[in-house]
C-alpha cells in the first residue's frame, strides 16, 4: 500500500455509497456451467513469498522501485508464467529518473472484448522486503494465475494478470498502464480485481465496496465459510485499483489491515489483538515471518472464487425480474429492528403467490433472529422466528404468497435480534419475480 496520499474514509459514508449502488439494482444471473473453483495451495503461495524474500535479501533488503531487487522481482514473476504458456508483457515507464516495470500477462482464449483483470503492486518500500505489503498480494495471484495454467481453464472471458511497479510512490505504475490504454481497450476491461496486503499477522477481512456485483462476490465466499466481513476503509483510493477506478472501470478487492488497530470489535469477531494489523507495516520486519498463513489461505481462494465466478460461463438472461440490496446493515445485539430495501419498479399487477425472498445474513447465533418481509403497504410475512439455535449465518431462499399485495413499491427485510451476546449483519436481500 502506497505511503503518500493517505485518504481517510467514514465507515457510514460507504454503507451509503454501496447502499446507493446496490439498492434494487436488477441483478445478473448467476453464470450457468462455470468450472469448479480449484482450491489455492497456502504452500505454493508462501514459497512464492520464500523466494521473494530472497530476491530481497540478496539484493539490499528490498524491492523497491529503481532498485535491483524489484526488477528481479519481475524476472521472476515473468519466468513462472512464461513456463505454462501465459502470453506476457513487461511495460517500462519512468519515474524520478528512474526506469520502472509492470509486468501484464494474458492467458490466451475468452472473449478478448470481454476481459476480467486481478492485479497487485510487485514494488516495496526501500526500508524492507516488503512480504505482506505487497509480496502477499502478487504471490497469491501468481499462484492463481499457475493455477488457471495447471487446470487448463477456458472462462468465457478473457483473463488478465498484472504486477505493478511504483506504487508505493503514488500508483505510478498502475497509472502508467491506464493512462496508456486506449478507450476501447479500458471499455473491455469489465472489473479489476486488486490485491494489497491480505497477509497481515493480526488479519482482519475487509472488501472494497465499489462495484457492487465484485463486492457481493467476495462477500458470498466469505460467508459460505463463515468468517464476516468489513467494508475497507483504510486503504481506500490508495491502492491500484483507484487507477482504474478513476476512468470508469468497474473495481473491487480484498485487504487485511495496515497500521490501523483492530478494535475491539474486530478482535471479537476475528480474533487477535487490539493493536495493528500489521505492526510490521513499512518496516524491515515486513518479512515472511511477518504473514498470518490463515488469512493468507482464504484470501488467495476468495481470489479463486472470484476469478472463476466472473470469468467463468457467459451469463444467461434472468428469468424473471431480480431486484437486490447489497448493502450491509449491522444488526444490533439484543436491539431495535433494522432493515434493508428494495424498491420495486416495473412489475404489473401484484406480486406472485410465490415469491422468491433471498436472504443472507451473517450471524454467530441465528436462534437470537426474527425475520420478516414487510410489503410495501406494510403487511408482514414471517421468514424466521428464533429457530435454528446456535448455528451460524442465514443464507437461504424463501418462497411468500404475495399475491394480496401490489407488487411495485418499498419492500423491507426487517431483522432483528432478540437476546443478547452475539452479533452480525444483513450482507444481502433480494426478490425475484416470475
Amino acid at each position: 500500500m502506497k505511503l503518500s496520499a493517505r485518504l481517510s474514509a467514514l465507515a457510514g459514508s460507504s454503507a451509503l455509497v454501496i447502499g446507493a449502488l446496490a439498492g434494487a439494482v436488477p441483478a445478473t444471473a448467476a453464470p450457468a456451467g462455470a468450472a469448479a473453483v480449484p482450491d489455492i495451495p497456502v504452500a505454493s503461495v508462501k514459497q512464492h513469498l520464500t523466494d521473494l524474500q530472497s530476491i530481497a535479501t540478496a539484493n539490499g533488503g528490498n524491492r523497491a522501485h529503481g532498485r535491483a531487487g524489484y526488477k528481479a522481482s519481475i524476472d521472476f514473476v515473468k519466468a513462472k508464467l512464461d513456463a505454462v504458456g501465459f502470453t506476457t508483457t513487461v511495460q517500462q515507464f519512468t519515474y524520478n529518473g528512474t526506469t520502472g516495470y509492470n509486468l501484464i500477462a494474458d492467458w490466451p482464449g475468452g472473449d478478448a472484448n470481454q476481459v476480467i483483470m486481478a492485479g497487485s503492486h510487485l514494488d516495496s518500500v526501500t526500508s524492507g522486503p516488503g512480504i505482506n505489503d505487497n509480496g502477499s498480494g502478487s504471490a497469491a495471484i501468481l499462484e492463481a494465475a499457475l493455477t488457471v495454467a495447471r487446470t487448463g481453464y477456458q472462462p468465457s472471458k478473457h483473463l488478465r494478470f498484472g504486477w505493478w511497479g511504483a506504487e508505493e510512490l503514488g500508483l505510478v505504475g498502475s497509472k502508467h498502464y491506464v493512462n496508456n490504454l486506449p478507450t476501447t481497450e479500458r471499455a473491455k476491461l469489465k472489473g479489476y480485481l486488486n490485491f494489497d496486503m491480505i497477509g497481515s499477522p493480526n488479519p482482519g477481512y475487509f472488501v472494497y465496496d465499489d462495484d457492487p456485483t465484485i463486492e457481493q462476490t467476495f462477500k458470498t465466499y466469505f460467508s459460505g465459510i463463515g468468517v464476516p466481513t468489513e467494508i475497507e476503509t483504510e486503504g481506500d483510493g490508495r491502492s491500484d485499483h483507484a487507477s482504474f477506478k478513476n476512468v470508469g472501470i468497474p473495481v473491487g478487492g480484498l485487504f487485511t489491515g495496515a497500521s490501523r488497530v483492530k478494535t475491539s470489535a474486530q478482535v471479537t469477531k476475528w480474533g487477535g489483538t487490539a493493536t495493528a494489523f500489521d505492526r510490521c507495516y513499512h518496516s524491515s520486519c515486513d518479512t515472511t515471518a511477518n504473514i498470518n498463513d490463515t488469512a493468507l489461505d482464504r484470501n488467495s481462494d476468495a481470489i479463486a472464487h472470484a476469478i472463476w465466478t466472473l470469468s467463468g460461463t457467459s451469463t444467461q438472461p434472468p428469468t424473471g425480474k431480480v431486484f437486490e440490496n447489497t448493502a450491509d446493515v449491522s444488526v444490533p445485539d439484543n436491539g431495535a429492528a433494522v432493515t434493508s430495501t428494495v424498491d420495486v419498479t416495473g412489475v404489473t399487477g401484484n406480486a406472485p403467490a410465490s415469491l422468491s425472498v433471498g436472504v443472507n445474513i451473517v450471524h454467530t447465533y441465528i436462534g437470537d433472529l426474527v425475520v420478516d418481509l414487510v410489503a410495501p403497504d406494510g403487511s408482514v410475512y414471517n421468514l424466521h422466528n428464533r429457530s435454528g439455535g446456535s448455528a451460524d449465518n442465514i443464507n437461504q431462499t424463501y418462497t411468500v404468497n404475495a399475491s394480496g399485495e401490489v407488487a411495485n413499491g418499498a419492500w423491507k427485510l426487517r431483522v432483528q435480534d432478540k437476546a443478547g451476546a452475539d452479533t452480525g449483519y444483513i450482507n444481502s436481500f433480494k426478490l425475484t419475480f416470475p
